[in-house]
């Protein structure tokens, strides 16, 4: 289906080879940890994608947040902080050539985390916050926007407008679930091919979409089963890259852990997708990522 109206997005610089990602290019995959646990923990997690990185010949970016600042508790581990954060995220990016990821909650971070990071992640509870989304724009790193759980697809575009009128046009787009009641998130695959229409690259996070925001009393829940069900579903609808959190024991995890993949399931979920996203490439152009398609709708209302 090569119907994407999406610009291609290059990321990595210096040890970190370019890839790109958007219209003709390979999948790309956002891979790591919910947060950074330890420099041990984050070393061996990376080690083991860069591993499966060179198997599978594939795209990807190390992720791992420093700080998760919006726990559902204040007593919830938040990760390890930012200087230290980062300085294990740099060690990654020059030891294993894997581009880095992390979120960043308020524009004092942007410099300092711009520094190291080859994307800033603008968390989906901040997708509109003016501020931030400029700050983030103004460093000329691509910027990872994740659609607000409350946010419909077509108003992503005022808040990629942010971004972009900074001169910054290197913007990932990301759908990661609806709040549908309380506790629950639901998919609208439909957002994929309307956020594509901004003409940026449109990311697919499989595990918060699974996720049960609050839903064990002071912490999140979520089921892991469902992603694999999920992912067929966005590669099929055409997305152009998969964002999953992994780690090696789950359970254990002390954030996300019930919607996070074992990394022991990885591979094969990885090869899966590959081979959804080359059937899904020979199909003809689909209509519904066309922008004449949007404005006939409107014309008919």
């Amino acid at each position: 289906m090569s119907s994407h109206s999406s610009k291609s997005v290059s990321i990595g610089t210096g040890p970190t080879p370019a890839i790109r990602v958007g219209e003709g290019c390979p999948l790309l995959f956002i891979l790591g940890p919910c947060v950074i646990e330890s420099r041990a923990h984050a070393i061996d997690v990376a080690h083991r994608l860069s591993e499966i990185r060179n198997t599978l010949d594939i795209q990807v970016v190390f992720k791992a947040s420093y700080d998760k600042a919006n726990r559902t508790s204040h007593r919830s581990f938040r990760g390890i902080g930012r200087p230290e954060g980062l300085a294990i995220l740099d060690e990654i990016r020059n030891r294993y050539g894997l581009p880095v990821l992390s979120d960043i909650h308020e524009s004092a971070e942007v410099l300092e985390a711009a520094s190291v990071l080859d994307i800033l992640q603008i968390p989906a509870f901040l997708s509109r916050q003016t501020d931030l989304l400029i700050a983030a724009g103004r460093s000329g790193k691509p910027v990872h926007l994740k659609k607000g759980q409350f946010l419909a697809p077509e108003d992503m575009g005022p808040a990629a407008t942010k971004i972009a009128e900074t001169g910054n046009s290197r913007i990932l787009l990301c759908e990661r679930g609806t709040t549908f009641g309380y506790h629950n998130l639901v998919v609208d695959f439909r957002s994929l091919a309307i956020m594509s229409r901004f003409g940026y690259p449109v990311i697919f996070d499989g595990t918060h979409s699974v996720q049960s925001p609050g839903g064990a009393g002071d912490r999140s829940g979520g089921d892991r089963i469902f992603v694999p069900l999920l992912i067929r579903a966005a590669l099929a609808a055409g997305c152009n890259g998969l964002f999953m959190e992994t780690h090696p024991d789950p359970d254990r995890a002390p954030s996300d852990g019930p919607n996070m993949i074992p990394l022991s399931e990885l591979p094969d979920l990885i090869s899966e997708a590959l081979s959804i996203h080359a059937l899904v490439t020979t199909f003809p152009h689909d209509r519904a990522y066309s922008d004449s398609e949007l404005s006939g709708e409107r014309e008919t209302r």
